[in-house]
């Protein structure tokens, strides 16, 4: 990465990712896979979480530690995604509340084109890839549509938590805060990290640095895992990859109606008419007349553009990327 362009492109893509992070339901992994960086990502957490960068470290020095580490590469894809999760929040949460069937609407196509670009990546179609295709769609889906589990405050729990929802978060199609969700974990995690940032409590601080080591145990397991394989079934694991997008799909249809959701106070409750709710839990889907029902209005003809645009952004990105 010597040229200018180069990290700047790099730097795009990180913002694209952390703009992804910011929105529920939609993967930031997903993105690093259109664009083509998902698996020199993987080998640098890989690396760096692994024994191979503290090896370089002491046998060969500095420079060929960051070498292994590709420094380079994890500094402006940080930085970019740091940004972008601003921008997400200060941007992409104005839009999600003001033009929600648009928004998602954008990213449905995307994630539709994203299903198609990955299956191409697959040399060839077998029973291997045929089975791995349908229980990556399956076990996709089931996860968008399950109900919230009953959480549980012991440390062990919070510990297995952060390394299930750190290793959802790297995969394409499913979001790590939305297995938070189900696992019953979401409502006591977030606060206890507000808490802990802002009063430093010791018992709060206990919860973060065990719900930390998971996440680091997760990543660092977990993109072994797929870094293995990657290189010895490629063709399955991609099958795979596809299936998890497409069951994803269920989870961002633009036309929905709140049904769940939490209060200020952290009380999961029904949504009705008037019911103040800090955070929507579960949502079911309508069709484009049963939302026009609701709400007066389906925004068919802004949806399918939006859906057209998002199809054509990740086409665009595969045709740049072959030149």
């Amino acid at each position: 990465m010597e040229k200018w362009t180069e990290k700047l492109t790099l730097a795009l893509k990180g913002m694209a990712m952390g703009i992804a992070e910011v929105i529920p339901g939609v993967s930031g992994g997903t993105i690093a896979f259109i664009t083509g960086i998902y698996e020199q990502l993987l080998n640098s957490i890989k690396n760096v979480l692994g024994p191979e960068v503290w090896l370089s470290l002491r046998r060969e020095g500095l420079a060929a530690a960051w070498q292994k580490a590709h420094g380079t590469f994890l500094v402006f894809l940080l930085g970019g995604m740091a940004l972008g999760v601003v921008i997400g929040v200060l941007g992409v949460v104005h839009l999600m509340e003001h033009y929600p069937v648009l928004l998602w609407a954008f990213f449905f196509g995307l994630i539709i084109a994203s299903a198609i670009f990955v299956a191409r990546q697959v040399g060839r179609w077998g029973m291997a890839e045929a089975i791995t295709l349908i229980i990556g769609t399956v076990g996709a889906y089931i996860i968008t549509v399950a109900s919230p589990a009953e959480g549980n405050t012991a440390l062990w729990f919070v510990l297995i938590s952060g390394m299930i929802a750190i290793s959802a978060m790297i995969l394409p199609g499913i979001s790590g805060s939305f297995i938070l969700l189900l696992m019953g974990m979401y409502t006591y995690i977030i606060p206890t990290v507000k808490t802990a940032l802002k009063t430093l409590a010791p018992e709060s601080l206990i919860v973060l640095g065990t719900f930390g080591i998971g996440c680091l145990i997760g990543l660092g397991t977990f993109s072994r895992v797929l870094s293995w394989t990657f290189k010895h079934y490629h063709n399955p694991t991609m099958a795979a990859l596809t299936g998890f997008m497409l069951g994803s799909l269920n989870k961002i249809w633009p036309w929905r109606k709140p049904v769940l959701g939490l209060t200020p106070d952290g009380l999961l409750v029904n949504i009705e008419p008037g019911t103040l709710i800090d955070k929507i839990i579960k949502e079911v889907n309508l069709t484009p007349g049963q939302y026009a029902a609701e709400v007066g209005n389906n925004f068919l003809p802004g949806a399918l553009l939006a859906m057209a645009a998002g199809i054509a952004i990740v086409f665009l990105l595969e045709r740049m990327d072959r030149r």
